[in-house]
């Protein structure tokens, strides 16, 4: 049986078919926090990607190669811990609040990097812009959970994959041009205008969802909140993990023995029960969540430099192997959100952990064969953005499906900071094999070993899909 929601009063759109005895939708805009939420993760991707392009000019202009690293293992400092924060505020007073406070603290980690005269000032403007990073992925998750109805969400969460994907077209060329003509400053404060206007058309959303928040009270027997304690272990653990992948020394292996007793003490409690016996349900939803998108970067950070060192490719062609992953990316989001498409969402993760595999395995077996052309790298990728597009989108909405109303929070922190976790991890891993295979000189082994282990990855991704349990699809007659 199902009830139809009330027309929502600043919008032509009306709330979807809610089951019954679910909490009714809050009376606010979808199409305006659509917009606002869309533009606020433009400008955390586009941001994202273009750091990596003027990081080099940024640490060559303040002195700071030695501190280069941190650059990037502080900012997956604070995203952690945030993330498990933004989970708790999430649950105890809904998310509109945090929401606003992480795209507040964005700004001003901006600010703080983009006036930096000093390495230790863009090293502490990173931390802080990880701090509102965690926070706005968890707020979005469960705005999306509370204002939009489980035939509706599919559509949000399409529109949410091509927000982040689509910085991947226009942000290193304009991230260079930024950079070369004005300034590596300019790299940061380009992005704040985007991160106003989402605020600013968020802002009137927000204070609606503050009024109609009611608490929800816990189930007898439910979980307690997230220590936070464990939160600051398991950031410092995947920084160690990052950085151990960096260097081949006894320095190395002590971060790599440092950072996995970090995440054997802490991981656990910030998980679903039964996460490390891979139980169904939630859990190995979660576990999918980070196999698949390591697999994906731990790849997709060599692709272009397999494509420029072994085949002589230049570099705009390179890159350009990775905007067409983008475009099968976007793609594949947004056929899981087709009304016509009835496979499960279970199936649905299985099929997009395959289609990863497949990318992984063609581009591998490329690197083994040099006279086939460069350009089926692009082709191969192509199928690895598709399933990403198809899983990533598909896992967020079996975790808010799976999930109880007082555990939105907790859970979307548990997807989003297992999804982190696990690409810093097996990027660090790709990072290993690659500095320790390269010296050899021996390119299509360096390159095709990195690619196909990224590649069982994937496969073991795809296997645990199968540990889920049936989801059903929004779409299928109830």
């Amino acid at each position: 049986m199902t009830t139809r929601g009330t027309e929502h009063p600043d919008s032509d759109q009306t709330s979807t078919v809610r089951p019954a005895g679910a909490p009714a939708a809050p009376a606010v805009s979808q199409r305006r926090l659509v917009v606002g939420v869309c533009a606020t993760i433009v400008a955390v991707a586009f941001e994202s990607i273009a750091v990596a392009t003027a990081m080099p000019v940024a640490a060559r202009d303040l002195d700071g190669f030695d501190y280069y690293a941190w650059s990037f293992s502080v900012f997956v400092i604070g995203m952690l811990f945030a993330t498990v924060v933004g989970g708790r505020l999430g649950d105890r007073i809904g998310p509109a609040k945090p929401l606003l406070v992480g795209l507040a603290v964005f700004a001003v980690g901006l600010l703080v990097a983009g006036s930096a005269t000093t390495m230790g000032q863009l090293i502490g403007g990173r931390f802080v812009q990880g701090l509102g990073g965690g926070v706005l992925n968890v707020s979005i998750f469960v705005c999306v959970a509370q204002v939009f109805g489980p035939q509706d969400r599919p559509r949000m969460f399409s529109y949410i994959s091509t927000a982040w994907v689509l910085p991947a077209f226009v942000g290193p060329p304009v991230s260079a041009w930024l950079t070369h003509q004005l300034s590596w400053h300019w790299v940061f404060f380009a992005v704040l205008p985007l991160v106003v206007l989402g605020g600013a058309l968020v802002l009137p959303t927000m204070l609606r969802l503050m009024r109609s928040f009611e608490p929800t009270v816990p189930a007898p027997g439910a979980r307690p909140p997230a220590p936070l304690w464990s939160a600051v272990v398991v950031s410092l653990a995947a920084a160690a993990l990052q950085l151990a992948g960096q260097r081949l020394d006894l320095g190395g292996l002590a971060l790599l023995v440092g950072g996995l007793a970090g995440l054997v003490a802490g991981l656990p409690r910030l998980m679903p029960p039964g996460f490390l016996r891979f139980r169904r349900g939630i859990s190995a939803v979660i576990v999918v969540r980070g196999l698949l998108p390591g697999a994906f970067f731990g790849g997709e950070a060599f692709i272009p430099l397999m494509l420029v060192e072994q085949r002589g490719v230049a570099l705009v062609l390179a890159g350009a192997t990775l905007t067409v992953g983008a475009v099968g990316w976007t793609t594949g989001s947004w056929i899981q959100s087709r009304p016509w498409l009835r496979l499960r969402r279970d199936r649905l993760i299985t099929v997009g952990c395959l289609s990863v595999a497949l990318g992984l395995a063609s581009v591998g077996t490329l690197a083994f064969l040099p006279v086939v052309p460069f350009w089926l790298a692009g082709v191969g990728w192509v199928f690895a953005g598709f399933g990403m597009g198809l899983s990533v989108s598909s896992t967020s909405l079996a975790v808010m499906t799976l999930s109880e109303e007082a555990e939105q929070g907790r859970n979307a922190s548990s997807l989003n900071l297992f999804d982190a976790l696990g690409s810093s991890v097996f990027v660090g891993i790709a990072g290993s094999l690659f500095n320790a295979l390269r010296p050899g000189g021996d390119l299509p082994l360096t390159f095709g070993v990195l690619l196909l282990t990224m590649m069982v990855i994937a496969v073991l991704a795809a296997l645990t899909s199968l540990r889920i349990g049936v989801v059903r699809n929004e779409f299928a007659p109830r």
